[in-house]
């Protein structure tokens, strides 16, 4: 069966996350994939590569194949109702940039402890002992860096790929965050979900950087950001995304992080001062508008392949 290209049920997938967000139930589709994936693990767990292998291709092979299945329900309008609830179920672009305005409204109250304890909600860092300009930084890195994870890659492979790409993309993210990081543990069994998603991320993260040289409020400056610092990050995608954020914003990103006690000095990006917590609320917005391109930019490629499809 050809993928159904169906640029309405993306769409109606992004009004969905518009409304409902991306809410934190036990029952939500990829908390359901998270208890799986970790049972699967238990299962499989050695120190290997190869057990790490076998571990994402079951769990991708699981996804794409549920994809392929809900692609065939009878009807046009039943596929585009699936279409709608996959994009819906992958999305987090609403509830990345609700992070955001949280993150910022807790420091102008100068209240870290609560933006500490918030902070794991967006990224991995550990928040103990950060201030408001490190915790400023943090929040701006992790919304440029999420737009990409959260918003454009999973339209990027629902555009191109239909119902398996949105529910394979957001497979290979879910296990990158949970096994793909460095660790004892993780060394060699989250290898191959770690280059997976380099994989997955490479060009959307690219989409990501363009994206926020033609929504942000200096296309210039974010265009000579990440042309001269996007290969900078150790990461081969989040650099594109932090420095066209940095440029776009005019601020500087990058510097010494720590993550459960691993500490990793990253070099910067931008030409600005360090961002300020008056740069969270810009961030956020960035982030809304770039989601906004990237959901139109989806619409219009899966009905251009629609109708490639159709006269072919």
């Amino acid at each position: 069966m050809p993928i159904w290209y169906d640029p309405l049920g993306l769409a109606l997938g992004v009004a969905l996350d518009q409304v409902f967000a991306d809410p934190r139930s036990a029952a939500h589709p990829v908390a359901l994939f998270g208890r799986a994936a970790a049972g699967l693990e238990r299962s499989l767990y050695a120190d290997s590569r190869a057990r790490g292998v076998v571990h994402v291709a079951v769990c991708v092979g699981s996804a794409t194949a549920l994809g392929v299945l809900a692609q065939r329900v009878p009807g046009r309008a039943a596929r585009t109702a699936v279409t709608a609830v996959a994009t819906w179920a992958v999305l987090g672009g609403t509830t990345l940039a609700r992070e955001g305005a949280y993150m910022a409204d807790a420091l102008e109250r100068g209240d870290l402890e609560r933006a500490r304890a918030r902070l794991p909600h967006l990224c991995g860092r550990d928040p103990a002992g950060l201030e408001a300009p490190e915790l400023a930084r943090a929040t701006v890195e992790s919304l440029a860096e999420n737009t990409s994870d959260a918003v454009v890659a999973p339209l990027f492979w629902g555009a191109v790929a239909g119902v398996p790409g949105l529910l394979a993309y957001r497979v290979i993210n879910t296990l990158d965050a949970m096994i793909g990081h460095r660790s004892p543990r993780y060394e060699r069994f989250g290898w191959a979900a770690a280059r997976l998603d380099d994989v997955a991320n490479y060009l959307p993260a690219r989409v990501t950087g363009l994206l926020t040289v033609l929504t942000g409020p200096n296309p210039g400056r974010a265009l000579a950001m990440l042309s001269r610092d996007g290969h900078r990050h150790p990461s081969p995608n989040a650099g594109r995304c932090e420095a066209a954020f940095a440029g776009a914003l005019g601020v500087t990103l990058g510097g010494t992080n720590v993550y459960g006690g691993r500490t990793e000095h990253r070099p910067t990006m931008g030409d600005g001062p360090r961002p300020a917590v008056k740069d969270i609320r810009r961030a956020a917005r960035l982030t809304r508008a770039v989601s906004l391109a990237a959901a139109g930019a989806a619409v219009l490629t899966a009905w251009a392949l629609r109708s490639r499809t159709r006269s072919s």
